[in-house]
């Protein structure tokens, strides 16, 4: 275990090779098209590989795997509720198609992909994922597997851009909802992770025995730490959503606006 730094901190070489390798790949593809594209998407999209790079290296990723329960709830929304929203919002319509294109090449996966886009999947599979991933068992193995701990990583992170999707997709073959339904899906989107929270807080013993074992930065106990993990996660889960929702109803006015003057 190392020697916990503020300034330091384990860096990992796929994370960072995985970020570059997106990022050349968004570019290229970005600057062979030769479109004109708004500068809000190349930042939103760099901005979410950014927030991903913070998220698994440095001192957040140390505190969350060898400390503190709290620092991992930390990561987790960075992962679904920064990155994800981020890189699917940054990324243009003509680029999502080209990418639903290629896929029609393995009709299966391509009708997958139609499937789970679609509101209710979407919604479910974000779900299923967030909930599952948080009960003791996929959890601690997460902690004490270091593989498994990748693999959880990358279905909070997939299933989290599936999630978004209803809402962020600028694809014409797989479109969001229309402004109404955006509101609707955001009103249950965070009811997952309320869940979860509620679990985690309201427990009266510690529910992840790694976390329990783990050496002391803090002058905080394994289960108060873990009703703090509880707090964080619930606390975003709420403001989040509402905040997009607030978003969505001013897009939708604006819209009806122009309609009106149109």
């Amino acid at each position: 275990m190392p020697t916990f730094s503020w300034l330091g901190g384990e860096i990992h070489a796929e994370v960072v090779l995985g970020v570059v390798a997106l990022a050349a790949a968004y570019t290229w593809a970005t600057l062979r098209s030769r479109r004109p594209t708004p500068l809000g998407l190349p930042a939103a999209f760099f901005g979410g590989c950014v927030a991903l790079l913070l998220a698994l290296n440095g001192p957040l990723h140390d505190l969350s795997d060898y400390y503190l329960f709290s620092a991992h709830m930390v990561q987790h929304l960075m992962l679904t509720l920064v990155v994800a929203p981020l890189w699917l919002a940054g990324t243009p319509g003509w680029m999502l198609d080209a990418l639903v294109e290629r896929a029609s090449s393995l009709p299966a996966f391509a009708t997958a992909v139609r499937w789970v886009t679609r509101p209710l999947p979407a919604f479910a599979t974000f779900g299923v994922a967030t909930v599952a991933w948080h009960l003791p068992g996929p959890y601690n193995a997460a902690l004490e597997m270091h593989g498994w701990h990748v693999v959880e990583h990358l279905v909070l992170l997939a299933t989290a851009v599936v999630g978004w999707w209803p809402i962020l997709s600028r694809s014409a073959r797989l479109p969001a909802l229309p402004y109404a339904g955006q509101l609707l899906y955001l009103f249950v989107f965070g009811m997952p992770m309320t869940v979860v929270a509620s679990m985690v807080a309201g427990a009266e013993e510690v529910l992840y025995p790694y976390y329990a074992a783990a050496p002391r930065l803090f002058d905080l106990t394994p289960l108060a730490d873990q009703r703090l993990g509880g707090l964080i996660m619930w606390v975003p889960a709420g403001i989040i959503p509402v905040v997009a929702f607030t978003v969505v109803f001013f897009r939708w006015a604006a819209a009806e606006r122009e309609v009106d003057t149109a």
